[in-house]
């Protein structure tokens, strides 16, 4: 009897998946804060190398295993070929070396179409946010982290001989800001 590998996957360190896969018993877990846009996340890659033959292979939803049709068709196809099944919970189809049922290949394809529309859309979305942002003038990426006269004085310090290490900490800052300041100062 193989092992029940669970996969879970959220798209930001800020989001769980405690409602995926919720109450069921597995022998191995992973799990990633990473997009599903891109397949090398750190443990799907654990996953992987994990899986042997006669294991099973667990996900929630086939969008938590990936965003883009083809990464899905892939990634099942490398796991079925090693000998281990793939199981989407919410979607309830199982893939298998040995059974290609063409209705749970179309329902996947399917699904995994409205997945990669779906990623488009939200980066569709997100492009015309920032456009809209740009032209109204509104400041775009992470807030300064030192004001204008903390930058100045940065500068001031550290050309007169301040340790860089020493300003970051009096700041509470990394020493990467001490130099990202004095830099935008000097250009």
């Amino acid at each position: 009897m193989g092992h029940r590998i669970a996969y879970r996957r959220v798209s930001s360190a800020d989001q769980t998946t405690n409602r995926q896969l919720d109450g069921m018993e597995f022998d191995k877990e992973f799990e990633d804060k990473a997009s599903g846009s891109t397949i090398s996340r750190p443990a799907l890659i654990e996953a992987i190398r994990y899986a042997r033959e006669g294991d099973t292979l667990i996900v929630h939803s086939i969008d938590r295993l990936a965003r883009s049709l083809g990464d899905l068709e892939g990634l099942i196809a490398r796991f079925n070929k090693s000998g281990v099944t793939v199981e989407f919970i919410k979607e309830k189809l199982t893939f298998t070396v040995d059974n290609d049922d063409p209705m749970a290949r179309m329902q996947l394809q399917m699904m995994g179409a409205f997945a990669q529309f779906e990623r488009s859309m939200i980066r569709e979305r997100q492009r015309e946010g920032i456009a809209t942002a740009k032209r109204e003038g509104r400041h775009l990426g992470r807030a300064k982290t030192l004001t204008d006269s903390q930058e100045a004085e940065v500068k001031r310090r550290a050309e007169a001989g301040a340790s860089k290490k020493a300003l970051a900490e009096e700041f509470g800052v990394s020493r990467q800001t001490i130099y990202t300041s004095i830099n935008r100062l000097n250009s």
